[in-house]
This record gives C-alpha cells, sequence and structure tokens, in this order.
C-alpha cells in the first residue's frame, strides 16, 4: 500500500465538525503533535488511522486517497486559460493547487468561469449588442454540472428506484405491464395514444398520453418517469434544492433530470443490471437485447454503476452530434470534456457516423499519458413518416485502461503497449499536444514561430525554448492560416 498524505482534506473534515486538533487527536488515539504533522503533510495516513476516521466520521476510505485530479486541473486551464498566457500562474501551480486544496480550486474554478462570462457580457455590450446584466450559464449547462459534481451518481435515488423495483415486480420480459399496473391501479392513471407529442401527463384527467412512435423501452421509461415524478416529488425536490433555489428554471429542470435518472434505476434495478453487466463483460448489444432497453439508456445506466462496495467499472458517457456539438456529457472518472467548444477531432465518436451500424473501439491517450479505452456508435431516431427529418447521434462510453479487461470490447488489443494507442486530446483550445497536425486553432500560452521562408507539416508551429524570451515582448496574437 502507498503512503497516503490527505493533511487538507484531513484538516478540512475536522474544522467542518467544528473540532480541535486536541479532540480529534482524542478520538484517534494519537498525539495532538502527530495528527499536526498529518495535517501539514509531514506524516502520511496510517491505516489505523484511516479506519478510525472512517468509524468515527462515516467517511468512504476512498474520502482521504489520492485522487485524480485531472479533470479539475483541466478545468482550471480551461477557465484560468487567460491567466496561463500571461504567465501569471503555470499548470503546475494548479495541479498543486487541485491536489492540496480542491476545495479552494473549487473555488478559484467559479470565480474564473464567472469571469470569462463577466468579459463574454461586457464584450457584447461594447458592441451594442446587449446592455443588461452578465448572463448566468444556462439551465441545461447547469443541470449538466449537476450531475458531472456527482459523478454521475445518486445513492438515495437509486436505493429508492430499486426498492420500489422490488416492490412493483420490475423483471425483464414484464416492466411495460409492471408499469401500467402501478400507475393504473395506485394512481388511477389511464393510458392513452398521442399523435403529436412523444408523452403528455394530464393531471386534470389523470391520462398519460403516449406516442404511438415510441419503441417498447422508451414507453417503458416515459411511464417510469412519470412515475418518478409522482412518488417521489418530495425527494426530487429536496435533491435539486441543493443546488438550486426552488422555482429556478434549473431547479426544475434538476427535478426532470433526477426523475430521468430515478426512471433508469427503476427499469434496470442496480443489483440486477450490475449482475448483468458483469456476467456479460459489458457487452452493450446483449445488454439491450437482455432488458429490451435502447443502446442509448444502456450506456447511460452503465455509466452511473457507483454504488459503495458493488462498483462496476466507472464509465464516461457522451453523446455528440455531427457538428460536434456535445448535448449529453456524464463521467464517473477523471475524462475531461471541453466545454469551451471543439472536441479532438481524432476521438472515435467521430468515426462511428461513417459506419453507424457497428459499434467503433479505440485505445486512445491523454496528453497527460492516462489511457482510456472508448465505445462508439451512431444512433438515429425519426419520428416516422417518408421525409420527416430525424437526428443522429454518436454515442460515447469509456473508461480508463485500467479497467479495460473487464470489457469484451478489449478482447485482441494489446492494452500495454502505450504507443499502439491514438493520441487525443480535451480540445484543440486547451490541448497540450504541439505536434499535432490536426491542430485547429494555436495552443495556448506559446509562442509561435512565424517564417515566411518555411511551412511545416504542424499548422501551427511552437517557437524553442530559447526563442521564447526574445519573442515574448512580441504584441498581439497570432492567427496563422494553413
Amino acid at each position: 500500500m502507498g503512503k497516503t498524505y490527505a493533511g487538507a482534506r484531513l484538516r478540512r473534515l475536522r474544522e467542518e465538525r467544528r473540532m480541535s486538533q486536541a479532540e480529534l487527536a482524542r478520538v484517534l488515539a494519537i498525539s495532538p503533535s502527530y495528527l499536526n504533522q498529518m495535517e501539514h503533510d509531514s506524516r502520511p495516513l496510517t491505516v489505523p488511522v484511516l479506519l478510525r476516521l472512517t468509524e468515527a466520521f462515516g467517511v468512504d476510505p476512498g474520502f482521504f486517497s489520492e485522487r485524480d485530479t485531472s479533470r479539475l486541473v483541466a478545468d482550471l486551464r480551461e477557465a484560468l486559460a487567460g491567466e496561463i498566457t500571461e504567465a501569471r500562474v503555470s499548470p503546475a501551480d494548479l495541479a498543486e493547487l487541485a491536489t492540496r486544496m480542491p476545495a479552494v480550486a473549487s473555488v478559484l474554478l467559479d470565480l474564473g468561469r464567472r469571469g470569462q462570462l463577466l468579459a463574454e457580457r461586457l464584450a457584447d455590450t461594447a458592441d451594442g449588442r446587449d446592455g443588461g446584466p452578465a448572463a448566468p450559464r444556462s439551465p441545461h449547462e447547469e443541470i449538466r454540472e449537476f450531475f458531472y459534481r456527482r459523478r454521475n451518481y445518486l445513492h438515495d435515488t437509486d436505493l429508492a428506484a430499486e426498492d420500489l423495483a422490488r416492490e412493483i415486480g420490475v423483471r425483464p420480459g414484464e416492466v411495460l405491464r409492471v408499469l401500467s399496473d402501478r400507475l393504473t391501479g395506485h394512481h388511477g392513471i389511464r393510458l392513452a395514444p398521442d399523435s403529436d407529442r412523444l408523452h403528455h401527463y394530464d393531471a386534470g384527467t389523470r391520462v398519460l398520453h403516449l406516442s404511438g412512435r415510441l419503441r417498447a423501452g422508451q414507453q417503458a421509461f416515459r411511464m417510469a418517469t412519470q412515475l418518478a415524478l409522482l412518488e417521489y416529488g418530495d425527494e426530487l425536490d429536496l435533491l435539486a434544492g441543493e443546488d438550486f433555489p426552488p422555482g429556478s428554471p434549473a431547479h426544475g429542470l434538476a427535478r426532470i433530470g433526477i426523475a430521468n435518472y430515478l426512471a433508469a434505476a427503476l427499469i434496470l434495478p442496480y443489483r440486477a443490471f450490475h449482475t448483468a453487466a458483469e456476467e456479460f463483460r459489458y457487452d452493450i448489444e446483449r445488454l439491450t437485447d437482455h432488458f429490451g432497453i435502447g443502446y442509448e439508456t444502456v450506456c447511460h445506466r452503465l455509466s452511473t454503476l457507483q454504488r459503495p462496495r458493488l462498483r462496476g467499472v466507472p464509465f464516461s458517457f457522451v453523446r455528440v452530434d455531427r457538428a460536434g456539438n456535445m448535448s449529453k456529457r456524464q463521467s464517473a472518472t477523471g475524462f475531461h470534456f471541453s466545454r469551451a467548444g471543439g472536441t479532438c477531432p481524432l476521438w472515435n465518436v467521430y468515426e462511428a457516423f461513417a459506419a453507424p451500424s457497428r459499434i467503433h473501439v479505440q485505445v486512445a491517450a491523454m496528453p497527460d499519458g492516462q489511457r482510456y479505452l472508448w465505445t462508439a456508435r451512431a444512433v438515429t431516431r425519426h419520428r416516422g413518416g417518408w421525409g420527416e427529418p430525424g437526428k443522429t447521434f454518436a454515442i460515447g462510453l469509456g473508461c480508463e485502461i485500467r479497467h479495460a479487461s473487464r470489457l469484451v470490447y478489449s478482447d485482441g488489443l494489446d492494452l500495454g503497449n502505450a504507443s499502439a494507442a491514438t493520441p487525443i486530446g480535451m480540445g484543440c483550445r486547451l490541448c497540450e499536444r504541439l505536434d499535432c497536425p490536426q491542430r485547429a486553432v494555436p495552443p495556448l500560452g506559446r509562442t509561435l514561430t512565424v517564417d515566411e521562408n518555411s511551412s511545416t507539416f504542424i499548422p501551427y508551429p511552437v517557437a524553442r525554448d530559447r526563442d521564447r524570451d526574445r519573442d515574448r515582448d512580441r504584441d498581439g496574437d497570432l492567427d496563422l492560416h494553413g
């Protein structure tokens, strides 16, 4: 077992409990001086002390583990891009902050994002486009952050859904029947067809209208969502209220998002789904056949299997369109999704559009050396009818390479060969790969080489270290094309 230094987290836990060092030292059966050394990272946490901490405060041992800070560091790099460019802070400083004081890093991240929003609004005002106050992030972006902060797992909600599934007898092949019986028998709700909308619940007549164009799995999901809203309304309010004020648009969207989470956990109960996922080695198509649920829903549910002492593979889940717009992104890993627009074109999620009928597999390496196994497949939805437009998305599901052997998609791959991985990044604006020929914008905080007598395969060549001091005083940003 490696040494664990977690002084900042230990000190924060003690201060949250309003305990002095002497009081906590007595609980842990150690001297105050020893505790002081651990809080200042002069001494590591020992196993006996760690066990006493988990027993005394009811926290998971992972609270004190060395956390994967790559996602937080990437977020900081994005929010503080200007400060990095001006050399006011270095990536190494941000990494140190994220590791030692993650709470402070999170506050700094929020401040950085607010500053970006304010600068954008001021720029709009200067251009005469808008004279109003600085606009916050959209409610939909706030909801994505709500689940992102919780690593896409809601423990109490998941347990409640599993209890309800056990009570009403949810099992593969009988989901529609038991959900219909619950809605009708317990709530007096009648089901009826709808030709215009996917679903609509009329509380006055107690009729749930469902489109005839919905497949069986989609109908089950809509019915389960309605059950969640009816039976767990107070719980949805409380959980949404942890981040958003009641009555706000974000609070209403959070209620819907949590209800959707509960619906997926109801039709795919945790233990049954986890058991099948492990048995099938996370074969997505076998899981869709076994449970009669769509590909995207199964992938999203796989990304939530993080129950303590019964964890599945920690996945990142993403849904993108052909233009690279990311409409869904959730992660139980340290994988970073860029918020500044533009993901990496070398990522296999974009290959899925070329061959939508099959699952694409890729071993991808991030600039920090972390490798992931990604699966991607395109899914298309149609309203039905000749000439009516549909919508097509690529669904990506990825895990860290250390978990890849648990997936059927790793068979035949050389997982130990780092050089065989495709080098990708978190988006060209933030990517640290200076020699990438696919780069669309100059690298952040680097001086470019400008030579009218020479060109390179790399679209934005970076000046060598010895040239940077000479070039640092040049005014203006360089915008090279071609």
